[in-house]
């Protein structure tokens, strides 16, 4: 029973990652927390599925589709849909009408249903359609750079772009980090001083949170299926 990732980084601006997804013998897993809105493309029992995903706040136990196939565009922190504000898709997400095996719907128009390697043209194709925008600062402050506005301004900015608080998608990014730190071996003790968590015991409560699994076990790769690639099987 597992759920089979393969991810891979885009050198688009406007995309964080493409991935897919297959599951065996799955019927729930453990939702992690992210902070990025998606578009996720799947086929159950022969019918195609689209949906708009949101950025998600903590874990939670979650359906998988059994036998399914998924195929998704994670977009990049400060983008977000003309017709749908991301905020109002935190912890929740909008299944799109009318898909067929080769199109979806979205924002009063049909789109072709990428694969894996169509995804920045398609990505690309509704950014110049202004279906999909973005607030530059938002990029800029996470790139490290310092704006010419007020703390209070950028707050404001990050939560209209993004839904979240420049200290929740910090929090959330970094215990996916240590997730991802302590599946491949790494020991509680040096992911606390790797990623400046203030003890072990902060370190569980923010695993406890926002990723549903213990250090125990994200190192022995027990708990059932999780919405995680602990494997580390990533490309670019």
């Amino acid at each position: 029973m597992e759920l089979r990732f393969e991810i891979r980084r885009s050198n688009s601006p406007w995309v964080d990652s493409v991935w897919t997804c297959t599951s065996e013998q799955v019927t729930a897993m453990t939702s992690v927390a992210g902070v990025r809105w998606g578009l996720v493309f799947w086929e159950q029992d022969g019918r195609p599925y689209a949906a708009v995903t949101g950025p998600e706040t903590r874990t939670s136990t979650a359906p998988v589709p059994e036998g399914a196939a998924f195929t998704g565009i994670d977009f990049a922190v400060g983008t977000s849909l003309r017709i749908l504000p991301t905020p109002e898709l935190v912890d929740g997400g909008v299944e799109l009408p009318d898909t067929t095996h080769r199109t979806f719907r979205l924002d009063s128009a049909r789109w072709e249903t990428p694969g894996a390697d169509d995804a920045e043209a398609l990505v690309e194709r509704l950014v110049k359609s202004g279906i999909v925008v973005r607030d530059p600062l938002v990029a800029d402050v996470l790139r490290g750079h310092e704006p010419a506005v007020s703390g209070r301004t950028v707050e404001r900015r990050f939560r209209a772009a993004t839904g979240l608080t420049r200290g929740a998608i910090r929090q959330i990014e970094r215990a996916r980090t240590a997730a991802e730190l302590l599946a491949a071996g790494g020991t509680a003790a040096d992911v606390v001083a790797k990623l400046e968590y203030f003890d072990e015991p902060h370190l569980a409560r923010a695993l406890r949170t926002y990723v549903g699994r213990t250090v125990g076990q994200l190192r022995d790769g027990i708990g059932g299926a999780i919405a995680l690639d602990l494997d580390q099987r990533l490309t670019s």
